[in-house]
């Protein structure tokens, strides 16, 4: 989707090379190109996008693209675990075949995350994971451990983060890696800066992976690789959640200071998202069907309306005002997925203002707005 990647900060990256630090996105419609030219020649409609971070803005065009050209592909990517996965666009991406995607939860601690200038914190990740799996897309989360100046505690504590994870079902599969210093990351180029000093330092012109280095701050980072091996193994069949984490090693470790529903108490209501005039906006589903009928109610007549929504699961009624329908409808029939212009929720308030419905922000907080949302109505 992009040539390099769009963050291009964190500390154990190569983000002084080219092939990282130079970010070119490309256009959807030149990627959906290339995939149904690729279809045709190869019959293949399975695709993995290789990027360092796809960028959620392509990954969102990408699937309108798929969908308003109707192909039926299965994708998947890497990404970072960021608030721009909303359950709306995480439902989006399923739609359009996104079955899965990796990303790096790395230490699973927030103090070595702000180290690693990852720019994501365990909040974040617990919700967005949330958002992928509820949606259908499967995660796989890159682990690390070792990084500078991280304590046994940490990697302890980070362990017990991760069994949440999986345990509430955020992610599906991991895999741990003990931390490699490269020459052209920040953590190579400035290793005294994180706690770290490497005795015999060359840098060449590209990649040189896993130079010797000395952490005097941390602990024996390399005794915990076999616990770790051993406990991910298990997690990504279900099983053992219950064990001490003790269990996992054949050497003395500390308590875990996280809680035991520490993952739990993250989770947020996505509801619960501001949404930004930017925000665009697009109808996933068939059009309502409607039947109008008047309401009498003490000798008063309404006209009033029955808005029917067919979503893959189920049948949806609405029953409002006719014109507030009439309105509805109307701005629905301008935000279908075959349009190629997406519409903003600034363009819905004005839209709303002319019809003379009401206060719009009411609208927004309304049950009716919940129901479209439900519906086929995605916020973007």
């Amino acid at each position: 989707m992009a040539h390099g990647c769009y963050w291009a900060k964190c500390a154990f990256c190569d983000v002084s090379l080219d092939y990282i630090k130079r970010y070119d996105k490309c256009s959807a419609s030149v990627i959906v190109d290339r995939m149904e030219a690729l279809i045709k020649e190869t019959g293949e409609s399975g695709f993995h996008f290789v990027d360092e971070a796809a960028p959620p803005v392509i990954m969102r065009e990408l699937a309108l693209e798929i969908l308003r050209r109707r192909l039926t592909v299965t994708w998947w990517t890497n990404i970072r675990f960021e608030k721009s996965f909303t359950n709306d666009l995480c439902q989006l991406l399923a739609m359009s075949g996104c079955t899965a995607v990796s990303g790096g939860l790395e230490v699973a601690s927030d103090r070595i995350l702000q180290q690693i200038n990852k720019g994501v914190t365990i909040e974040q990740v617990a919700n967005c994971t949330k958002s992928l799996t509820e949606a259908g897309i499967m995660v796989h989360a890159y682990l690390m451990y070792g990084f500078p100046t991280q304590s046994a505690q940490e990697t302890i504590d980070s362990l017990e983060v991760v069994r949440q994870l999986f345990m509430h079902g955020l992610i599906d599969s991991g895999f741990w890696h003990q931390f490699a210093m490269t020459a052209h990351s920040p953590v190579g180029l400035n290793a005294e800066k994180f706690g770290v000093s490497i005795p015999n330092k060359t840098i060449g012109k590209f990649a040189n992976n896993d130079i010797i280095h000395l952490d005097t701050i941390g602990c024996n980072h390399e005794m915990f690789g076999e616990g770790l091996k051993k406990v991910i193994f298990n997690f990504m069949h279900g099983i053992c959640f219950e064990f001490r984490l003790q269990d996992w090693f054949d050497f003395s470790v500390p308590r875990t200071t996280i809680p035991p529903k520490y993952i739990e108490r993250l989770l947020t209501d996505d509801s619960s998202i501001e949404i930004k005039k930017s925000s665009k906006i697009i109808w996933i589903s068939p059009l309502p069907e409607i039947l109008f009928y008047s309401k009498n109610k003490k000798g008063k007549k309404t006209e009033m309306a029955k808005m029917v929504f067919q979503t893959k699961k189920e049948a949806i009624e609405l029953n409002i005002k006719k014109e507030l329908s009439v309105w509805i409808n109307n701005v629905l029939n301008e935000i279908t997925i075959d349009k190629n212009t997406l519409k903003t929720v600034d363009w819905l308030e004005q839209e709303f203002s002319l019809s003379n419905l009401g206060d719009f922000d009411v609208f927004m907080n309304s049950y009716t707005l919940t129901t479209l949302k439900n519906s086929g109505l995605l916020i973007l």
